[in-house]
């Protein structure tokens, strides 16, 4: 485990300078503007590149090396942040060029985090990956309560190049890290040959696709997404509605979601989670579920309940998803990794959008607290029905081909030595 700690801390000094920079910048588009369109789109365009490019970069992150590829990553969004820099220093800056190194950096993200986590089963050893991911959750529950007071402060005591001059030096104390940083290539097991670019790209969707367990496993993820990242955009609509408008009131609602996930990612990271790893995930996302329909009951009277619910999805959450990354890290071959993460990566990334496109106009027509009830049964639902399916719940009983020249998935019979 000492080399995965090295590469999380590249990973937390990054995500912080990350988390600095995107508070600054929508902060200052919100006092510049005052435009809710224009911080919108500043959002979207640093999405889009993930949701897009995901699945074309997947390739890349099996051919190329991995380690270099998350240092010349870090690099590029490091350059980028230089040139706002530059900028600012100038007073030269546009919202336009802002737009441009946000989509940047968000194409920098969509190399950066599957050649991560596909990395992450090459320094760990299989019984450990639960508790690995469990760090990998409490590391963004930290950023997440950490990250906007930082940038907060910074803002109040540095100018705008002085505050983006942070991301720069954890930029270069990240990519110091993985030079240091020993992180072995897959061997080769899914092809005999390697084929031109787009025969990696077809072999990568077919092997998802035609592995139901899998296909399933990715769209459960993908709901869990569509269902609970809209509750919490929304969540100041509820504090105005239902809390008082009370803005201190929404910051420790945010406190405690995360919190929550820096306890669910501890805990997984000490208790290691199930034997079966899919169990784990079924008992944070019941958590997670239960948390947030029982939310939607919360009153300005009931307010410390409500807290408490919140602080249990992040918990929740935390103990569903780190099973998850688990789970597709061990039975997923190697070699084909940077692949599945992308798409998953890209699915995943677009139910987001997808979820707030119908989730705003149906609370506007029915009611914020409709929304909180829905989305916490519908995954409940859900999470039924996924039980009782033999694929998803039988998936760590597979292991992926490691037969050079087999590039299809495994079947059922075929069990984990």
């Amino acid at each position: 485990m000492k080399k995965f700690f090295v590469l999380w801390s590249s990973q937390a000094v990054s995500q912080f300078g990350s988390a600095v920079v995107g508070f600054a910048l929508a902060w200052y588009l919100t006092r510049e503007t005052g435009s809710a369109t224009v911080l919108a789109t500043a959002m979207l365009v640093a999405m889009l590149p993930q949701i897009i490019l995901g699945p074309f970069i997947g390739p890349f992150i099996d051919r190329w090396n991995r380690k270099k590829i998350m240092i010349f990553a870090d690099l590029a969004v490091m350059a980028l942040t230089m040139l706002l820099v530059l900028l600012f220093y100038t007073n030269t800056i546009q919202i336009w060029h802002i737009y441009v190194v946000m989509a940047g950096r968000g194409i920098g993200g969509a190399f950066q985090y599957p050649a991560m986590a596909a990395s992450v089963p090459m320094i760990v050893p299989e019984k450990h990956l639960s508790r690995a991911n469990g760090l990998n959750m409490t590391l963004q529950g930290l950023i997440n309560i950490v990250g906007p007071p930082a940038g907060a402060f910074l803002m109040e005591a540095f100018p705008m190049q002085g505050v983006l001059s942070v991301d720069i030096i954890t930029a270069v104390i990240a990519v110091v890290c993985l030079l240091l940083l020993g992180i072995p290539q897959p061997p080769r097991t899914t092809l005999v040959a390697r084929p031109d670019y787009f025969g990696e790209l077809a072999q990568g969707f077919r092997y998802i696709w035609s592995w139901r367990g899998l296909t399933i496993l990715l769209f459960l993820a993908a709901m869990i997404n569509f269902f609970f990242n809209p509750l919490f955009s929304l969540l100041p609509i509820f504090v105005t509605d239902y809390l008082g408008a009370d803005v201190l009131k929404f910051g420790w609602l945010g406190t405690a979601f995360g919190a929550g996930m820096i306890t669910g990612g501890i805990l997984l990271g000490i208790w290691g989670g199930f034997k079966r790893r899919i169990l784990t995930s079924f008992t944070g996302i019941t958590i997670a579920s239960i948390s947030m329909l029982g939310f939607g009951f919360t009153t300005e009277s009931l307010y410390i309940m409500g807290v408490a619910l919140i602080f249990l999805t992040g918990a929740g959450i935390a103990i569903a998803n780190a099973p998850i990354g688990a789970v597709i890290q061990a039975v997923v071959a190697r070699d084909i990794q940077g692949r599945v993460w992308s798409v998953m990566g890209s699915i995943t990334g677009m139910m987001t959008p997808l979820g707030l496109l119908i989730a705003g106009p149906v609370a506007d027509a029915v009611g914020i607290r409709f929304i909180f009830f829905f989305s916490g049964g519908a995954i409940l639902l859900l999470l039924l029905v996924a039980f009782f399916s033999r694929d998803l719940m039988n998936i760590e009983n597979q292991k992926a081909a490691e037969k050079p020249g087999d590039a299809s998935p495994p079947s059922l019979t075929k069990r984990v030595k």
